[in-house]
């Protein structure tokens, strides 16, 4: 257990979400110490910017849900945000965590395949939050 994050890998959780140098990342009702999750392992790489505002072309935006009205709210507006290769993640509470929650791995999907989204990654996001990461199908982004 690294920095109080328990996980079943070395790899910094920065890096799991796909946060690059340089990236740029809009986060959404994160839990109160994401910020010290995310480099518990490793700081993060050179030049990445946490954006307050949605902004357009983020490399991720991860959003953090419990209820399934929020997620229906909240979601399709982050959408258009991501970049041609960006990636939304959606955070939700884990079954162990007793945290109570309407939304599972399936609406997730539903949602982000209503949307013209896939998914493409599954990661523990912290010990309450699981998270599924949808994308741009490779079909589907310009060339």
């Amino acid at each position: 257990m690294a920095g109080g994050h328990a996980d079943y890998s070395s790899t910094p959780l920065w890096k799991k979400l796909g946060i690059a140098p340089g990236s740029r990342v809009y986060l959404v009702s994160p839990p109160q110490d994401f910020d010290r999750l995310l480099t518990a392992l490793a700081p993060l790489p050179p030049g990445v910017s946490f954006l307050r505002a949605r902004g357009s072309d983020l490399d991720v935006a991860v959003l953090f849900v419990t209820r399934a009205s929020d997620l229906a709210r909240r979601f399709p507006p982050l959408v258009g945000t991501i970049g041609i290769a960006g990636r939304l993640w959606v955070a939700w509470p884990k079954k162990a965590s007793g945290v109570a929650t309407e939304v599972d791995q399936a609406l997730v999907q539903r949602t982000g395949l209503a949307a013209g989204l896939v998914d493409n990654k599954t990661a523990a996001v912290s010990e309450i939050y699981q998270g599924l990461q949808l994308v741009r199908r490779i079909k589907d982004r310009p060339r």
